[in-house]
């Protein structure tokens, strides 16, 4: 699509053009009362034209840049490593998971004595515990090893069926 300068601005528009006034004042590009009438001419922009004549003389910014370059535009939970097998993490998650379910068995036997011997624990137990295990065996480090695939496994091969 062309760029074309006639276009309504939108309040993103605008607030985009106030971070780069911002960013290149910050950099002593412009002075406190430059940067203070350009600012106000942004946000009175009924245009994207008016924005980029507010703009025009100043060198393009990328404010998405990154501060090093080892960081990664992915998101946190992508840069975190899974926890191994054996991990206080695993072992916290299991032991929260076998507490609230041993809660839930004693105060159904403790119930029980009252002629309802319906298992409702279950209900707690299996869901929870099918979710936990999913978890464990797919994205945890319960999953096996590329090697443990067998042949060909993950590779852009069908296995044999």
């Amino acid at each position: 699509m062309a760029h074309d300068p006639q276009l309504r601005a939108s309040d993103e528009d605008r607030d985009r053009a106030a971070a780069l006034l911002r960013e290149h004042h910050a950099l002593g590009r412009l002075t406190p009362e430059e940067f203070s009438e350009r600012l106000d001419r942004t946000f009175a922009a009924r245009t994207v034209g008016d924005i980029d004549a507010v703009l025009r003389d100043l060198p393009v910014i990328d404010l998405y840049r990154l501060p090093d370059a080892k960081l990664t535009r992915q998101p946190r939970q992508a840069q975190l490593r899974p926890a191994r097998r054996g991990s206080r993490a695993w072992r916290g998650i299991w032991g929260v998971y076998f507490t609230v379910n041993l809660v839930c068995f004693v105060v159904w036997v403790l119930t029980a004595f009252g002629g309802h011997w319906y298992p409702w624990f279950l209900w707690v137990a299996g869901p929870w515990g099918a979710v936990l295990a999913g978890t464990y065996f797919t994205l945890g480090p319960g999953r096996p090893s590329r090697g443990e695939l067998g042949p060909g496994h993950g590779q852009g091969q069908l296995p044999p069926g």
